[in-house]
């Protein structure tokens, strides 16, 4: 196996595991993520019925990592890692975590690049 394959790898593991965690943790409504929603108008409330939803899209992204890493769900996983990220600061803690969560968009946004940008729309989902 060549280096590129073996980093390929190491991305995929690395962002099935965020998301995996992240995923058990939004199906287990961890109670901290909740005030996050009211930055964007959403109730605790209704947040917690959206967190499992959260979760499940959570784990499909880590599924896929590792069957089939397609570059949509490598967009889709640097967006949200990205969002999920800057919650945090919009919330009122510190910008450090938001620092501390640059890996959560980074590899994806990394794994996307060296599996190379699509020109077609069909390589989207390859």
């Amino acid at each position: 196996m060549d280096n590129s394959k073996k980093v390929e790898w190491i991305l995929r593991i690395g962002i099935a595991g965020e998301f995996l965690g992240h995923g058990v943790f939004a199906l287990q409504v961890k109670q901290s993520w909740l005030s996050y929603f009211s930055v964007v108008g959403i109730s605790p409330e209704t947040g917690a019925v959206l967190l499992p939803l959260i979760g499940i899209a959570d784990l499909a992204v880590a599924f896929l990592m590792l069957v089939k890493p397609l570059r949509a769900v490598l967009v889709w996983a640097t967006f949200w890692g990205f969002l999920t990220a800057l919650i945090r600061p919009l919330n009122g803690e510190p910008i450090w975590d938001f620092v501390e969560r640059w890996a959560n968009w980074a590899a994806p946004l990394a794994l996307l690049y060296l599996r190379g940008i699509p020109t077609r729309v069909k390589q989207w989902f390859e």
